[in-house]
């Protein structure tokens, strides 16, 4: 019998690295219109079960043609995509039974109740009827009370859940979102938030795009940055924020300084505020020492602070300067904290 620090006990409890299978694959995507415009040029990319991937790019960037092309709604001009295995031109119906879509536009028959329209949303995937799922549908979206009403007398607000129900009426693997609370009240969106947490929970794939970057820093796993038609970055978000953020310490003198000393000229140092401010950049992964050091050395030269704090880059930071490059890098926004 083997002992417990034996070499194969050890290697028997060792734990395999999780392999993440992927539910969407891209390659070599293109798409260009009949009027020439190309929405999209040879865009690669996978995306992962059960995770959360937020597609951020400007206006006009191909965020909703690439989510048209995935959902099977727009033709391709070359490329392919896979939805769990299924082409979605190819195999278009087992692909599209697979994904649900939130679109920006409010697109839905206003005449029909709430219950109607997600009865039959889940109808046409060929779905057998399940009342009680729809009513917890209803239900996590608020809706339940609303269930007879027609949707042209709903609110904006109501109107867009009515969107995020249809979606999910067939219980789709993986959700799109294209900007789903664009202009919307801020309960929805933190139901629609919460609702998502929930979905992740089940193993559902989540792609959504949006406007509001707080909200793709606060859910993503991952980001991808779309640009002119093409795939600028894709990283782990966590990984994203320590590669590419910054973060400023910000020192507000005793005594106002009229330009930065020779001796700290080696520092990433700047001078605003009529010289009663200095702000020292530094990488979100730099050694604290460097601050400390920095400080001892401000002190030696006799320069005196009578408050600091710091400042750290948000993805929205990150995203600006990704799709503006070769501008300087935009001033870290979100104020972490006295230090």
């Amino acid at each position: 019998m083997r002992g417990d620090n034996e070499p194969g006990e050890k290697a028997t409890n060792e734990q395999k690295p999780l392999v993440r299978r992927p539910v969407v694959h891209i390659t070599g995507l293109s798409k260009t219109y009949d009027s020439g415009f190309v929405a999209l040029s040879e865009v690669n990319l996978t995306i992962f079960e059960g995770e959360i991937f937020a597609l951020l790019g400007p206006n006009g960037a191909g965020k909703t043609t690439l989510i048209g092309i995935t959902c099977g709604l727009v033709n391709p001009t070359s490329g392919r995509v896979l939805v769990d295995g299924h082409d979605v031109v190819r195999d278009f119906r087992a692909a599209r039974s697979l994904v649900g879509l939130v679109p920006q536009e409010l697109s839905t028959d206003m005449f029909e109740t709430v219950w109607d329209t997600v009865v039959f949303s889940r109808g046409v995937f060929g779905k057998p009827r399940d009342d009680a799922l729809l009513e917890k549908v209803l239900r996590d979206l608020s809706l339940w009370d609303k269930r007879q009403s027609k949707i042209m007398t709903l609110s904006g607000g109501m109107k867009r859940r009515v969107l995020i129900a249809k979606a999910l009426a067939h219980e789709p693997r993986i959700l799109f979102l294209d900007e789903p609370t664009a202009g919307v009240d801020v309960e929805l969106r933190r139901d629609m938030w919460a609702l998502v947490s929930k979905l992740r929970e089940t193993g559902v794939t989540i792609i959504l795009t949006t406007h509001y970057i707080e909200e793709a820093e606060q859910m993503a796993d991952r980001v991808g940055v779309i640009n002119r038609g093409s795939i600028v970055l894709v990283q782990e978000k966590v990984e994203l924020m320590k590669s590419l953020g910054k973060k400023e310490l910000i020192l507000h003198l005793q005594e106002p300084l009229s330009a930065i000393p020779q001796d700290f000229k080696d520092k990433q140092l700047e001078l605003s505020q009529d010289g009663h401010c200095l702000t020292y950049t530094f990488d979100t992964h730099a050694e604290s020492t460097g601050i400390a050091g920095l400080l001892q050395k401000l002190n030696a030269a006799g320069i005196a602070c009578r408050d600091l704090n710091t400042r750290e880059s948000s993805l929205e930071d990150i995203f600006v300067n990704l799709v503006h490059q070769g501008k300087s890098p935009p001033s870290p926004s979100k104020v972490e904290g006295k230090a």
